[in-house]
Parts: C-alpha cells; structure tokens; sequence
C-alpha cells in the first residue's frame, strides 16, 4: 500500500496549530519514527502505528510482517514494546478463516517480542489493511532520535533493500520462488537485536526504513541533526535481483513521491545508475535501521550485528542534505 505522498502530508501537518507539552520529548515536528511522551523522571511511553495492505500470500506471513513492521518504530527509539492494539480493514463477507490466520501470525509476532495485545478496532473494508498501534517505555533520558547524528560518525545500515519494487514484481507474478523468499524473510525479519546492540555500544542517532526509502528517510535524519549524510550506493546491500527489476519497470508511485519529498536537497553523483537511484529511493516495507555512530564504536556493534553494513558518513552540513556517490 502506497503512503501518502510525504510532500503533500507534510504541507497538511504544517497547518495545524502547535501544541506544546513539557512531557513530549519526541512528537512529529522532526519527522521522527514514533512519539515519546514522559511519565516521570523514570519513564516514558513510546507511541506508534503502521498498517498496510497484503505483502505475502501468506496469511500468516502478512500478519508477521504487519507486527515486525509496527515493533520497528519502537526499537528505532531505543524503546521497549510492552502492548499493542490490532488495526483490521477487512470485507464483511471475505473469509474469516483467513482474517484468523492474519491475526495469529501477528499475535505470534507479538508473543515472541513480549508483547501483549490487548485489543483493537475493525471496518468494513473491500481492501484488506492490518497493523498495529504500538505502545513501548523507555528512559526519558535514554531515547534515541533521527536529531543526534554528529559530524564525523558513520552511518549503518541493519538490512538490505528492494522490497518495494520486489513486491511490485510478486503482484505481477514476475519475481522468482528465490527473489519472494529473500524479501519474505528479510521483512519478517525483527530489528529487535539491532536494537539492543544500538543501546549497547552507545550510538547517536537512529530511524527505520520504510516509506520515504532509504534516502528519504537519511533525508529526515539529516535535516533534523542539521548535518550531511554522504551515502556509498556501491556500499548499500541490496536484495536479490532488485535492479534487473528495476530495470523491468517494478517500480511504485512511492519512487516518484519519494524524490519529489526530498527535492533539490539531495546530490547524486553522474555515476549512479538510473536503477540503482529507484532501489535508493524504493519504498520499504520492514525495513532496516539507519543508525549512526561513532566509528569507533562499529566493530562492536557488527560483531553484535553481522548482517549490518557501514554505508555511509556523516559531515558538517555542505549544502546538500544527502550525497549519493
């Protein structure tokens, strides 16, 4: 399911009045992956919600996805998930036996984190939607944002990219058994230990994959840390046979969203291809964390981490937001 297109959400959320709390640490004015709010000098909430259209045959698949997805933002924040509510749009006379798979590859999800899921709301809805809204706690003085990167650190990233345009290519019955089950597993896969292994070597700065994709998301964290992010696209992992489909147009509207969110703000180097530009500006669905860190600090953390990747640097602001070489 396509987002809103962030340029245009963004020109909405503009015009509403500002509210202002001394317990908000965290709400939507740095386009940040969830809201914190304070409790007490102990605790704060995390605050989140995700939900999208089927991305597996799978029922039980979807539904994982849909609570792997959700946790994301809570983990990006450095927080802990501790409840969560269901969120069903779902046909009234669709089949309920797959409606119940959905719904158990979620709670299972959900049981594995430690999460418990206390409740929901459900529509009427010929195309089918699920996710969850997510709550999670964390030290006020522990969470991490997309504003803390520095000068000088380097920019990691958790998992490969390419779902977008890899789903693109399940709908249209064009992606082989190898290349759905490398995306499969790749969005079912919980940011949970990249987490933890954030929190443990002490990182800076952090936000999750999703809908802006790769640079849109760096985009954010740039804007909100006042720096400049320089990514190495020989460097960004990718998912199996992401550019060859690409290059067979599976492309979504989010490619066009995406770059037009991002404008003049973003350098991309003569020598990017026009492909691998639509895998960095490819909607994710589950995707990784961007996390940024002292480098001295990255070979604790890939030892915790195996499958992250150092992919880009972190200046003083230049100009540009992003450079892409």
């Amino acid at each position: 399911m396509a987002k809103l297109a962030p340029s245009d959400l963004a020109q909405v959320l503009s015009r509403l009045p500002k509210q202002t709390s001394d317990n908000v640490i965290v709400g939507f004015d740095t386009s940040d992956d969830a809201g914190v709010l304070r409790l007490n000098e102990d605790t704060a909430l995390v605050q989140t919600v995700d939900f999208f259209t089927p991305v597996a045959d799978d029922p039980r698949m979807y539904g994982r996805i849909a609570a792997i997805n959700s946790l994301s933002d809570v983990y990006a924040m450095g927080g802990t998930p501790i409840s969560a509510l269901s969120i069903v749009c779902y046909p009234q006379k669709g089949d309920w036996d797959v409606l119940g798979e959905i719904l158990a590859g979620g709670q299972e999800a959900m049981t594995e984190a430690g999460v418990v899921v206390i409740g929901g709301h459900s529509v009427d809805d010929q195309e089918m939607k699920f996710g969850y809204a997510v709550t999670g706690t964390i030290h006020p003085d522990n969470v991490f944002t997309n504003a803390g990167a520095i000068a000088g650190e380097v920019i990691v990233l958790t998992k490969p990219i390419g779902t977008g345009a890899i789903n693109t290519a399940i709908k249209k019955e064009i992606a082989d058994a190898e290349t759905e089950k490398a995306a499969l597993d790749n969005m079912a896969m919980s940011s949970v230990a990249a987490s933890k292994a954030m929190v443990s070597v002490g990182a800076s700065a952090c936000t999750d994959i999703t809908g802006f994709g790769l640079i849109g998301h760096t985009y954010e964290l740039a804007k909100a840390s006042s720096i400049t992010v320089t990514i190495d696209s020989k460097a960004v992992p990718l998912l199996p046979n992401v550019l060859e489909l690409i290059s067979r147009g599976m492309l979504t509207r989010g490619d066009k969203n995406n770059r037009a969110y991002v404008g003049d703000t973003v350098a991309i180097d003569i020598g990017v291809s026009a492909e691998m530009q639509s895998a960095l500006f490819d909607p994710q669905t589950s995707g990784g964390l961007l996390i940024s860190m002292a480098e001295e600090k990255v070979s604790e953390y890939l030892s915790q981490v195996p499958n992250a990747k150092v992919i880009g640097r972190v200046s003083e602001f230049d100009g540009k937001l992003v450079r892409i070489l």
